[in-house]
């Protein structure tokens, strides 16, 4: 071990997180509308900047984009509405005339005491002792509330929720005896023991199951305003005849970002030094921008297109042509870290001839085949489109069990798990064999 001390030269290459980097990294990352917001503030810090709105027709999700005329998209339709809130709209049903002052502060309390899903949570001492009411004079209050309008409003527990929806239906006598006194056993779907507890038939069980289907399990959700979000596509796929497929930028829903002319001469010709060194600080950052935007697009169109490469089989054919693909082949293949390409594809949209996709629908990861023609390999996402197919096929009096999806799916050519697909079936939200079965 040597211990000497001295002075010694180094040299070693050493990447530095400088402001300029960080933006360019950021920007990146950034979805359009969250670019747009991004944009704009800077707008806001930099009087040399100036953004224009695009004026640029939207392809609508689900369409081709071909026919610029067939997917024009009237801007007032991205207008808010405004909207009754629940508060308000409970308020309105009110007989004010049968209610005293005392009891419609009573009633208004409750009617803000409700979740977004119109759900009642109140603390019940509290709220006795804030009101000087005893506990059944609270209840009287609680079913006027939810006596009113949607049905369901007012519930403390889903249970309770429907059971308010179903008093309300004709022939659902059945349907509420089973959601009052037989909740969680329905809800596991052991139907046969209360079939046998209500000495009725299980197809009976099933009708009222449909019933209980058809109630809203949140009913303040129609009243409630919650963020709108839409999907604004980076890049678009066309295909032309024969196997020819094509990608380019969509610029049309990005603010355009433009130099402010009225500070031109001011920079040039002003006194105070201050100013001027003011200015050429903030023109050095909208320079920075210009180049990061542009940065920003050269990505996105890299990635894209070797996307499109390496899926030329889904432009042509449809989701059931979707090949595996990784994040680091498409990172080698650019020449750019991991990283790069995870943040160019994250929040970014494709429209494809088959609608709009998010850009990392395209990569998944490999499933071994038994067939030598696909490579041996067939991706996960295009598995998954099978079970997905397969279980809406099925014949729900006789679902398809795990095992049987697994066998039907090694017959196609995929080598798959039983425990692969209790996977993807959980990931897709479908439940199992038992739980899809009626009684018919």
């Amino acid at each position: 071990m040597n211990l000497n001390t001295g002075l010694w030269q180094k040299q070693q290459l050493k990447l530095q997180m400088t402001q300029e980097l960080k933006q360019a990294i950021t920007i990146l990352q950034y979805s359009t509308l969250e670019l747009n917001a991004f944009l704009e503030t800077k707008a806001l810090e930099n009087p040399l900047i100036q953004i224009e709105d695009p004026i640029t027709d939207i392809p609508v999700r689900g369409e081709s984009y071909y026919n610029n005329e067939k997917n024009k998209t009237d801007f007032t339709e991205f207008l808010s509405v405004s909207k009754k809130t629940l508060e308000e709209h409970l308020f309105l049903q009110l007989d004010l005339k049968s209610f005293t002052s005392i009891e419609l502060k009573i009633m208004k309390d409750l009617f803000y005491s409700l979740d977004e899903n119109g759900y009642l949570h109140i603390e019940t001492e509290d709220f006795l002792s804030r009101h000087d009411l005893k506990s059944g004079e609270l209840q009287y209050y609680i079913d006027r509330l939810q006596e009113l309008e949607p049905a369901g409003i007012g519930a403390r527990s889903l249970q309770e929720c429907i059971s308010l929806q179903l008093k309300r239906r004709e022939a659902a006598e059945l349907a509420r005896t089973i959601v009052e006194e037989h909740f969680d056993d329905f809800a596991a779907k052991k139907w046969k023991g209360i079939a046998k507890d209500l000495d009725v038939d299980l197809k009976d069980i099933q009708k009222a199951a449909d019933l209980i289907r058809e109630c809203n399990p949140r009913p303040g959700a129609l009243y409630s305003d919650g963020p709108s979000h839409y999907i604004a596509p980076e890049l678009v796929v066309k295909t032309s005849g024969g196997n020819e497929v094509s990608v380019s930028l969509f610029d049309g829903t990005t603010v355009k970002v433009i130099y402010n002319e009225e500070y031109k001469d001011f920079l040039e010709h002003h006194p105070d030094k201050e100013t001027v060194r003011y200015l050429r600080e903030k023109d050095q950052e909208f320079q920075w921008l210009l180049q990061n935007l542009q940065q920003r697009k050269q990505t996105i169109l890299k990635v894209g297109k070797l996307i499109v490469e390496k899926q030329k089989s889904f432009f042509l054919e449809g989701p059931s042509g979707l090949q595996p693909l990784t994040l680091k082949e498409v990172a080698d293949e650019a020449g750019v870290h991991e990283s790069t390409v995870s943040r160019a594809v994250k929040g970014k949209y494709m429209q494809t001839p088959y609608g709009i996709y998010e850009m990392k629908y395209f990569f998944s990861a490999a499933i071994r085949t038994l067939s030598p023609e696909d490579s041996g390999a067939a991706s996960s996402t295009a598995i998954k489109n099978e079970l997905q197919r397969l279980v809406d096929e099925e014949d729900k009096k006789k679902p398809l069990s795990d095992q049987k999806i697994v066998n039907m799916l090694i017959d196609k050519g995929f080598d798959v798990s039983r425990r692969t697909i209790a996977k993807y079936r959980d990931q897709l939200g479908i439940s199992s064999s038992t739980m899809r079965k009626r009684y018919e």
